[in-house]
């Protein structure tokens, strides 16, 4: 088995959405814990809703490229408009961030609510 922290991201009917998205994993992993959600600010485009953040951590026997090819494809089930600028609005933004305890996200190393995050859902 192998272990994953996914980031979960949106601000378009952000919680509603962050929810579904923590239900329909549940359904297809053993999701181990879920973090709070995190209100956060819009990063590059900052003209647009707040943003609400979390964290999960799920057991998993598919490979890092098959997991995140799931979790795309779980986004554009949502809804997820990729036609929109890249830090723009979004319905559910789902990413590897953690891989089997190896960081695998940029991301992490300068977005500091994702650090916190990831040690909430972390904690034994």
């Amino acid at each position: 088995m192998k272990q994953a922290v996914i980031g979960l991201g949106s601000n378009i009917n952000a919680i509603a959405n962050m929810n579904r998205a923590v239900e329909l994993l549940k359904a297809q992993f053993r999701v181990l814990k879920v973090s709070q959600w995190m209100q956060t600010q819009p990063i590059g485009i900052t003209d647009q809703p707040t943003f609400f953040n979390g964290a999960l951590l799920l057991e998993t026997t598919f490979e890092l490229k098959e997991l995140e090819a799931l979790l795309k494809n779980l986004e554009d089930r949502m809804g997820r408009d990729r036609s929109r600028p890249k830090f723009g609005p979004r319905e559910i933004d789902l990413d590897v961030i953690l891989w089997n305890s190896e960081v695998v996200d940029k991301d992490y190393y300068t977005r500091d609510f994702l650090q916190v995050l990831v040690k909430e859902v972390l904690k034994p």
